[in-house]
């Protein structure tokens, strides 16, 4: 039928007030969120405007005063079951004095019987048609309508009368008429049996509960009472009616208790509801009680602090906060001494300010935390620097072995302050590879000096504010480390190492080699000012001590700042007497192994030196003895105490200890060099090394003419990568020379180099000789993986070239190193002291070094170039003459040259080496820091 014929349909529908069985047409009203339960009065809000204008209009022509009221099979989308308020399931009056009262105010929309709230619950609204309704719901009796006065829909009362049950849908909703129209059948009420016990005491354990849940701050505790006082609770199913229709239950649940047509079922049913609800209601409480308990407590707390503060302030025993503060900072400067005019002025002001905020505000803790900085820096606060030369020199010794330049220069250091009767700083940069004490100087240096000593890294660092500190504007800015060093030490005067200064970054943050400027000049650090403090500070009265691997990549105005000493590393007998007096008894001392339970021979520590730990430094001959000590300690521990014996490495088992060795030699060649062989010396990161190139090269006209050559060169700076492989091909010639390797550019230009002045000195030498000229070769460096660059190349490369084209191996027991011009001018290089350790520890006899380098060579001390004889030339005439000297091969009437100067330095000149090992040291003192080296890579000192 349609909306006309529905809506005429239910208006002839006889009134069901009788509870009459028979069907019925009426107008269903969807129940969103529980059902209406027979017996007491309902309030439901309805949100929907047409639905609440349609129900009006039913009721001004005298139709619509019941409706059939169904909860929805499932809750409509975007409402939830715990969303507002629950629905209120009972008007607070008896329910003759509410019917009565609502057909009084029917007319005049009823808002006396529950008052219009703020915000409207869906309580109701529209389904598509009566599918979506449930089978089971009750019949209605309209009582009042009222409309919300602020927003569209309103409220309606209404007294479920019986449980109905829907037969079958007449109309969907449609426009004018928003509520669907169904047949429905009125549900007899159920009896309940005469003298059953289980009813009987549901019946009163419903009670019961009713009565428990009034004791607990139930949400319808009011409506509890209300029962109690004015409803008759001798009938037990319409008892149960209302307990389940004012229950928070879940809807499903309440909708059980509806379509229960068995009793017992029922009041089942509801007894279970009611526990649950009483068991949340006491959990409810539960938590309240321990909020408030909680909160009183915090709160009793707070208020007697409050009264404390205000009796000690009654009693002058304790000022304002804000008070107590300014008088602390002023008690703190009036005993501050030295302070420069313009940091007192500075505090001052600050102080000012400090007394006009307020405590709560944030520019107050910027202000005090400002403050506190200023007060606790050591204006004018210096130590006494040793005067004792000898007491001085004995901590250095004490502390490391050789490192004589560095100890010195800090005697050095120690005199002109006694002459000068003044204390000044001075910067000094410890440059040298890894493992050679640098770091660990910087103690011994603070404790010869008797100073203060404070040490940090700025490798990978990127902010300059780490250096100047931060600008106040900033959240939880702080000055830098300059002056938190003058904050942790409280002199004006400690020795400040800087570690790592050749690894600072540089990014968009700034350039903290920049900042360092000012702070390691003399001449500006008197008044460095930070950024935060904004006030000047003088450094000039304390030693700064800088570390780096190397010089490269220092800009050269920070390096210009510095006094460079360059730590060279330690040959083999340096490294035996630190091993004896430092690095075995530390270990010892860090592992708790006792003399007595390890000893190590002179024979296996000759070994571990040689064939294991031939780095520069000794870090990895401190990692070699700390893994002979844990593997002692190992076996000692599994031992009884009375079954522990003296565990000896010597030559035999040292392999047990620490594996096979990683060195045998440098030297490829062990039956004599082929022609072409020849020796260069190389200065790696890690101290020098020897290094060699192996070549093949061939005529064009006979492919038997093939030689197989091993060349050797000096490797260079390993800052850039270089192309790997070089070739060069004179114009109008059919020869090649291909150089491979890992090469950089300054190397790679070498090679041309040697191979244009090589050309040119064969064709004086011996003109009938076209191989350079005709010949392709290949050059190769060994160890391609690691990047080689320098020009200290080329005296190494010409004369490689040249025994190659004359079929002439060089004399035995040689190296060399040095520069090459297009002349034939051998140039000056760098590095050595490294390379004639390097030199001396492959037990090579002869060295040839550039003219320009023999007061660098003069410099080294006599036991570590015990047993080298040093040729030093300027032209690579005598060059040849010595590479060459009683092979046969064609000899130069005359040299191009100076006259050549030999230095002998005779095997007795060495230190003695000391033999005894594992004697018992007591310091625990580290002389090196375990940092691993990460690459080695071969770089050549311009």
């Amino acid at each position: 039928a349609d909306g006309d014929a529905a809506s005429a349909a239910v208006g002839s529908a006889s009134p069901v007030g009788e509870k009459q069985q028979a069907s019925q047409a009426l107008f269903a009203l969807p129940l969103f969120r529980k059902p209406a339960f027979p017996g007491f009065f309902h309030i439901i809000q309805i949100g929907d405007q047409e639905i609440l204008d349609f129900l009006q209009s039913m009721r001004r022509s005298g139709q619509g005063e019941y409706l059939a009221g169904f909860m929805t099979a499932e809750l409509p989308k975007g409402l939830s079951e715990g969303d507002g308020e629950a629905a209120e399931p009972l008007v607070a009056i008896p329910p003759t004095a509410a019917a009565s009262a609502g057909n009084r105010g029917q007319n005049s929309g009823g808002a006396s019987e529950g008052g219009a709230a703020k915000t409207l619950r869906r309580d109701t609204g529209r389904v598509e048609s009566g599918d979506d309704l449930a089978e089971i719901g009750t019949m209605l009796q309209i009582v009042s309508l009222a409309s919300h006065p602020s927003s569209a829909g309103g409220q309606v009362v209404v007294m479920p009368t019986q449980r109905i049950r829907l037969i079958k849908s007449i109309s969907k909703p449609s426009p004018g008429h928003p509520l669907c129209a169904v047949f429905v059948e009125g549900i007899p009420d159920i009896e309940v049996p005469a003298n059953s016990d289980d009813i009987r005491a549901l019946h009163h354990e419903i009670i019961a509960t009713m009565k428990d849940l009034l004791k607990t701050p139930f949400m319808y505790k009011d409506q509890f009472e209300q029962v109690l006082k004015y409803y008759n609770l001798d009938d037990p199913l319409k008892l149960a009616d209302l307990v389940a229709g004012m229950s928070t239950a879940p809807r499903d649940e309440l909708q059980a208790v509806l379509v229960a047509d068995v009793p017992l079922d029922r009041l089942r049913k509801v007894l279970m509801i009611m526990k649950k609800d009483l068991e949340h209601s006491r959990l409810q409480s539960q938590f309240k009680s321990q909020i408030e308990d909680k909160f009183a407590k915090e709160h009793r707390k707070y208020m007697l602090m409050q009264h404390l503060k205000h009796i000690k302030r009654e009693l002058h025993l304790e000022k304002d906060d804000k008070q107590s503060v300014i008088a602390q900072f002023k008690e703190a400067i009036a005993l501050l001494e030295g302070v420069p005019e313009e940091a007192s002025k500075a505090m001052e002001n600050e102080l000012s300010r400090l007394s006009s905020l307020e405590p709560q505000s944030p520019e107050f803790n910027v202000s005090r935390t400002y403050l506190d900085w200023m007060t606790v820096l050591p204006w004018g606060k210096h130590t006494t620097d040793n005067a004792d030369i000898d007491k001085a020199e004995a901590v250095l010794n004490e502390d490391h072995y050789s490192l004589e330049d560095v100890k010195e220069r800090i005697l050095e250091h120690m005199a002109v302050s006694f002459l000068k009767g003044s204390t000044q700083g001075k910067i000094m940069c410890l440059v040298g590879p890894p493992g050679t004490g640098k770091t660990s100087i910087g103690k011994s240096i603070a404790r010869a000096l008797d100073r203060q000593f404070f040490r940090f890294s700025v490798g990978g660092l990127h902010d300059v504010a780490e250096i100047r500190g931060h600008r106040r504007t900033y959240v939880g800015a702080m000055p830098g480390k300059i002056i938190q060093a003058l904050k942790i030490t409280q002199v004006c005067n400690p020795v400040i190492l800087i570690d790592e200064i050749d690894k600072l970054g540089r990014d968009f943050r700034g350039d903290p080699s920049s900042a360092l400027l000012e702070v390691l000049d003399p001449a500006q650090n008197s008044a460095f000012r930070d950024l935060y403090l904004d006030a000047p500070v003088d450094l000039s009265k304390a030693l700064f001590v800088c570390t780096a691997n190397v010089t490269d990549t220092i800009p050269g105005p920070l390096l210009d700042r510095m006094e460079v000493i360059r730590l060279s590393g330690y040959v083999f007998e340096e490294k035996m007497a630190i091993a004896n007096q430092f690095l075995i008894p530390q270990t010892m001392d860090t592992h708790g192994i006792k003399p007595e339970h390890l000893s190590l021979s002179s024979e296996a520590l000759i070994l571990l030196i040689r064939d294991y730990a031939r780095e520069a430094g000794v870090r990895e001959l401190r990692k070699l003895l700390e893994k002979i000590a844990r593997k002692t300690a190992l076996a000692l521990v599994r031992e009884d105490m009375e079954n522990r014996r003296l565990t000896v490495v010597s030559l035999d088992n040292l392999k047990k200890f620490v594996g096979q060795p990683p060195f045998t030699s440098d030297h490829m060649f062990h039956n004599g060099m082929p022609s072409g062989v020849v020796m260069g010396l190389a200065w790696t990161a890690m101290g020098g090394k020897t290094l060699f190139i192996e070549a093949r090269g061939n005529l064009p006209r006979n492919d038997k003419q093939v030689k197989e050559i091993a060349v050797g060169v000096d490797a260079g700076e390993a800052g850039k990568e270089g192309t790997g492989q070089q070739e060069s091909k004179p114009s109008g010639s059919g020869a090649r020379l291909r150089v491979t390797g890992r090469l950089g550019k300054v190397m790679g230009e070498s090679s041309e180099i040697a191979l244009t002045y090589a050309r040119l000195f064969l064709k004086e030498l011996s003109p009938p000789n076209n191989f350079l000229n005709e010949a392709s070769m290949h050059m190769n460096l060994p160890e391609g993986a690691t990047p080689k660059d320098g020009p200290s190349a080329g005296v190494s490369m010409t004369t490689s070239l040249l025994s190659l084209a004359l079929d002439m191996p060089v004399i035995p027991d040689m190296a060399m190193t040095g520069e090459m011009t297009l002349t034939g001018k051998v140039l000056r290089v760098g590095g050595i002291k490294e390379k004639a350790i390097a030199a001396r520890r492959e037990n090579v006899a002869m060295i040839v070094m550039p003219m320009s380098n023999q007061a660098d060579y003069l410099e080294i001390k006599p036991h570590l170039r015990a047993g080298l004889t040093a040729h030093f030339v300027d032209h690579f005439d005598d060059v040849y003459r010595l590479a060459f000297a009683g092979t046969g091969a064609p000899i130069l009437a005359t040299s191009r040259g100076s006259e050549v100067v030999t230095i002998v330095t005779p095997k007795d000149a060495a230190a003695p080496m000391p033999i005894s090992c594992m004697t018992p040291y007591t310091s625990s003192e580290s002389t090196t820091q375990p940092v691993a080296m990460a690459d080695q890579r071969w770089q050549e000192v311009a």
